[in-house]
């Protein structure tokens, strides 16, 4: 028998073991609403895909958690400690915790691949010796398979590499928690499957929470624990991917055709 999900459904969890926990959250932009009563937690060491249509508030979700937006109102707890109101050094250490995998990549293409991996720890751990650096980097290298890429330029380096360099130092700064937006987008099929295996790796390896905002439907039955729909600003489902799947509900539906 199909469990019936009912709009703004959002599955209970016990808050002492979750590492986000989105209550009541609102944005608008002008008289365009984006959020609207928008609830969600996400546990320690669980992979959260919110889907949504173009244009339904994912994006401006994300940049909501890590500070890029200010919610208009509503909470946001990052382990416990509220967000919302942070100046930006405040912002700036729940950051540390929190890391961002561009849809775009965001690698720096006038740096080598081993300069891109640098600039995070040179940046945010000022204290690291050239040997402590240099260990570190070539351990991120290696926890995606590139160790050869060290020298090369953004430019030498096909689309799939790309996504691993800049997963590499996403992880570099050792995050709780790993926000991916479209991760497999512009990939082939098969090196699609390769990221979303070693995206499942490496978050098992790392013990990281993630959110993941995808429209491919194979990346988001792959490493899904959880399955949100974002609908009319609100959290409209939540639940398995084979939950959401089977529901009859046309708005979850049209999702999985």
């Amino acid at each position: 028998m199909e469990t019936k999900l009912k709009p703004n459904e959002v599955k209970e969890q016990a808050t002492n073991d979750a590492v986000i926990v989105i209550e009541h959250l609102y944005k608008k932009f002008g008289t365009n609403k984006i959020l609207e009563d928008f609830s969600l937690s996400i546990k320690k060491e669980e992979n959260v895909v919110v889907l949504g249509k173009s244009g339904a508030g994912k994006s401006v979700l994300i940049k909501c958690i890590i500070g890029l937006l200010k919610p208009d109102k509503g909470s946001i707890k990052v382990f416990g400690e509220e967000v919302t109101g942070l100046d930006e050094d405040g912002m700036a250490k729940v950051r540390m915790k929190i890391g961002f995998l561009f849809q775009a990549n965001a690698i720096y293409d006038s740096m080598t691949v081993k300069e891109n991996l640098e600039f995070p720890l040179r940046r945010h751990w000022t204290d690291l010796g050239e040997t402590e650096v240099k260990k570190m980097v070539n351990e991120a290298l290696e926890n995606v398979g590139l160790t050869h890429t060290s020298e090369m330029m953004p430019a030498e380096l096909s689309g799939g590499m790309l996504k691993r360099i800049a997963l590499a130092r996403t992880l570099i700064l050792k995050p709780d928690i790993i926000l991916y937006d479209e991760p497999t987008t512009g990939l082939d099929p098969i090196t699609a499957r390769e990221i979303d295996q070693l995206i499942l790796t490496l978050q098992k390896k790392f013990k990281t929470s993630s959110i993941i905002i995808s429209h491919d439907m194979n990346c988001v039955k792959t490493i899904a624990d959880r399955v949100v729909l974002l609908l009319e600003g609100k959290c409209y489902a939540d639940g398995t991917y084979e939950k959401l799947e089977s529901s009859k509900d046309p708005k979850i539906n049209q999702f999985f055709e």
